[in-house]
């Protein structure tokens, strides 16, 4: 392995996009050869951590390794292993546990030009993504002026997942949340790094969605990871508890939530391994990763089968609010918001069984979420669930945010593609996705429309901006407020395009806000 001196004397090696090497750059573990696409420079599958493979399976990220010569960057790594889940969103690549690498798009690849960095964490449950499919292509980041960086983080059972036998091993820990501690691994990987691609380790934005929105909520309140980042962009990705409900590592939660160690224990003996100690460990560390990933699904996460994310004392301390409410919540500017039609899990089968919750206010969200009396109880379950799950803790938190002095902006995406607003009444979850990209050619091909790019190159300057100065605001778009509870004003991508103004859903999300305050 080359030393970090050795590393840092090379010269910076480029070669013209005309040229059919591609282009090769210094980094401390060694040079990479990335290649030229169009007028920026790629590099791909970058090892951030060393293969968390045998004794390094369920333990925090090792470092990185280097290596001799040049390292051809020019294509993506495998992505970690789970079951496939046929989407826009999934990578359709090999699997290996060694998976940990990083993707770099840069429009100026010299080192101390300080451009504004942006660090994607992907979504899906913590049990399905990777950072390759083309809707996570960052090409239009880069061309805008920022150096765009996605990463794979360990999944499923590899990355979330306690037994006493490695509690044992590692009482000091860090334990149970390995996926995180990716994170935190790949943003230290940035903080060394960026500078020779021509980033400014100073000025880095994470955001990410659903699962990757939670993922920066936790970073934001997150010990280890002080420091690494300078603002933040949550999409649907929660804003009150954590995303994945509150289980601990060693105990059960207060709602009788197992513990994660009781879920892997009950996992171990599903596989024939019992004890706590190392020989049960060794054993659970040879098991196949098709048995480590076998049952788990978008249906699973939070269940006794998969326990997911959790609080372990180290890397998540406690929620995002109770976390802002001690003052230990990261001080930074914050973008966050939610689909209009975004994700929840609606309880209740009839009218009167999924407003009963509402008590007293039990007509007022009758009234507020179906006027006209005429929804059906699945469509008023999943507005009130998504209402509870994503929307208003968005606006929870963008409150939170800016009571505290800091930059808080809160949106709320209504597009709907031009070939989908047929099917679809408001923006699902994920779909804002292709146009914070600006990859919306790779989402709707041959049916993309006009309204559709143009929404598209408006979201991503948004974002741009946002990532520049901490500021969305920028010449030539619609003025978008700061949030403040006083004013309640939201930036609305709607099918009229971005349109500032008092949030339309005050009254419901009101309701829902006393919901929440009762538990």
């Amino acid at each position: 392995m080359r030393s970090t001196a050795l590393a840092l004397a090379f010269a910076f090696l480029s070669c013209s996009a005309a040229h059919a090497s591609g282009i090769e750059l210094a980094i401390h573990q060694g040079i990479l050869e990335g290649a030229h696409e169009d007028t920026i420079a790629v590099f791909k599958d970058i090892p951030y951590a060393a293969a968390p493979v045998g004794a390094l399976r369920w333990r925090a990220p090792q470092p990185a390794p280097g290596w001799q010569g040049k390292r051809d960057a020019s294509a993506f790594g495998p992505v970690c292993p789970q079951n496939e889940h046929i989407t826009i969103f999934t990578p359709k690549l090999p699997q290996s546990e060694d998976c940990l690498s990083l993707n770099v798009w840069t429009p100026d690849a010299k080192a101390g030009a300080k451009l504004p960095v942006m660090v994607w964490i992907y979504g899906g449950g913590f049990v399905n993504g990777g950072s390759s499919p083309s809707v996570y292509d960052g090409s239009q980041f880069a061309k805008r002026g920022v150096v765009f960086v996605s990463f794979n983080y360990r999944l499923g059972r590899f990355g979330f997942f306690g037994h006493p036998a490695l509690t044992k091993e590692s009482p000091d820990g860090p334990l149970g949340n390995y996926g995180y501690m990716d994170q935190i691994a790949a943003l230290k990987w940035v903080e060394r790094n960026i500078a020779a691609f021509g980033g400014d380790p100073h000025n880095v934005t994470i955001f990410g969605e659903s699962a990757g929105g939670g993922s920066v909520l936790t970073l934001l309140t997150s010990p280890m990871a002080k420091g690494l980042f300078h603002k933040a962009v949550v999409e649907s990705g929660g804003g009150r508890d954590l995303l994945m409900g509150q289980r601990y590592l060693s105990k059960a939660g207060p709602d009788g939530t197992p513990s994660a160690e009781s879920v892997g224990v009950a996992f171990a003996k599903a596989n024939g391994i019992e004890g706590t100690d190392a020989a049960a460990l060794a054993a659970l560390r040879k098991l196949p990763a098709e048995a480590v990933v076998a049952g788990l699904n978008m249906a699973t996460m939070g269940t006794p089968t998969y326990g997911g994310p959790m609080i372990d004392g180290r890397v998540v301390v406690e929620s995002p609010a109770k976390a802002y409410a001690n003052g230990r919540g990261a001080k930074v500017p914050v973008m966050i918001g939610a689909n209009s039609a975004d994700i929840g899990f609606p309880r209740g089968r009839t009218i009167d069984e999924i407003l009963a919750p509402f008590g007293a206010d039990r007509d007022k969200a009758r009234a507020a979420y179906d006027p006209s009396g005429s929804a059906q109880p699945i469509q008023l379950g999943i507005a009130i669930a998504a209402d509870q799950m994503m929307v208003e803790p968005a606006r929870y938190f963008a409150g939170v945010i800016a009571g505290l002095g800091q930059p808080a902006y809160e949106y709320r995406f209504s597009y709907v593609a031009e070939s989908m607003r047929k099917q679809w009444p408001g923006a699902p979850h994920a779909t804002e996705i292709p146009f914070v990209f600006d990859t919306v050619a790779a989402r709707y091909t041959k049916d993309l429309a006009d309204a559709d790019r143009a929404i598209a190159r408006a979201a991503n300057e948004y974002w741009v901006n946002f990532a520049k100065t901490g500021n969305p605001n920028g010449k030539g778009l619609p003025n978008w407020p700061a949030y403040s509870p006083k004013t309640d004003e939201l930036m609305d991508f709607s099918l009229a395009g971005p349109v500032a103004k008092p949030d339309p859903w005050k009254a419901r999300l009101e309701l829902i806000e006393r919901l929440a305050e009762k538990r």
